[in-house]
């Protein structure tokens, strides 16, 4: 749906490699996702799982930085942002709260404490 959606909204006067770039700069944040919780999941310890969340968390902070870009840059619609955009936020939600049951509260990451 995403790669739809760029593919075929206003380019913003960008050039077709831009447009492509930021393309793959979404598929691979978002598949670092899932991918990090994967190699997580065959981790020895709760703090080296831990350790690969917060990595799938980066990954997702990132794409929703490239969502926005996305959007701001109009190839992305205001409504496909919109769900985009809750869709990550939910992710990362998911993800803190996990951190967190793996982890005590002194070594949660300091961008993650003050979300508590």
């Amino acid at each position: 749906m995403l790669r739809r959606c760029l593919c075929t909204k206003r380019r913003a006067g960008l050039p077709n490699d831009e447009l492509y770039g930021l393309t793959s700069q979404v598929r691979r944040s978002a598949g670092s996702i899932g991918a990090n919780i994967a190699e997580g999941c065959g981790a020895d310890t709760d703090a080296d799982f831990a350790r690969f969340l917060t990595m799938a968390l980066r990954s997702a902070s990132e794409l929703e930085y490239h969502l926005l870009l996305a959007h701001d840059l109009e190839m992305l619609s205001p409504d496909d942002y919109e769900r985009l955009h809750s869709d990550v936020n939910e992710v990362k939600k998911m993800l803190i709260a996990f951190v967190r049951r793996l982890r005590p509260r002194s070594e949660w990451p300091s961008d993650q404490a003050s979300e508590a």
